[in-house]
């Protein structure tokens, strides 16, 4: 029976932690120190597949700058990833989740647009973060309520009596709907 030393064994163990460690979790641990701080701001690496890291950016141009990159990126990490990718993509597709649009202002709507409310009053139902384990009866009857608070001040349309925005009215004297049937008939 052969005895090990103590740095043996320590140094088999971090070879073994090493290979445990996923390739993907540690390139997130050194992407910032390799692309530097201002290209990770607008940068998100998704995944590794088939050796191919896969990155999201915040805009085609970023995507397109990047990409000319890859080769000078792919030395850089490759010094520090156990697995050697062989190319990079990058790409806008994926760059807002779920996540970071919940969290963004709503900045596509124009306050002139005849069909704007104003500012949206959040219910507490609205972010629930249960709201997808209750069953549809119940998210149909808060999104109900939702509505009903969102448009009870709102002036009624005097063909359908529909709540309707001020500003359609004061363009075409009736909602957009029976505006709408007006124009096309």
């Amino acid at each position: 029976m052969s005895f090990k030393s103590v740095n043996d064994i320590l140094s088999v163990l971090q070879l073994e932690t090493k290979l445990q460690e996923q390739p993907f979790q540690h390139l997130l641990k050194c992407w910032s120190k390799v692309v530097g701080t201002a290209v990770a701001a607008h940068t998100r690496p998704l995944s590794i597949q088939r050796n191919v890291l896969w990155v999201a950016t915040s805009s085609a141009a970023w995507a397109q700058n990047l990409t000319f990159e890859r080769q000078r990126l792919l030395i850089k990490l490759n010094a520090l990833l156990p697995t050697p990718l062989v190319d990079i993509r990058f790409s806008t597709a994926e760059w807002h989740s779920r996540k970071q649009i919940a969290h963004q202002p709503n900045s596509s709507v124009d306050p002139q647009h005849p069909s704007y409310l104003g500012k949206e009053t959040a219910t507490e139902n609205d972010h629930d973060v249960n709201s997808t384990t209750r069953d549809p009866n119940t998210s149909f009857a808060d999104w109900a309520v939702a509505i009903q608070a969102r448009s009870h001040h709102l002036p009624l349309c005097p063909k359908c009596e529909c709540p309707t925005p001020p500003g359609e009215l004061q363009r075409w004297g009736v909602c957009c709907l029976c505006a709408a049937k007006k124009f096309s008939g």
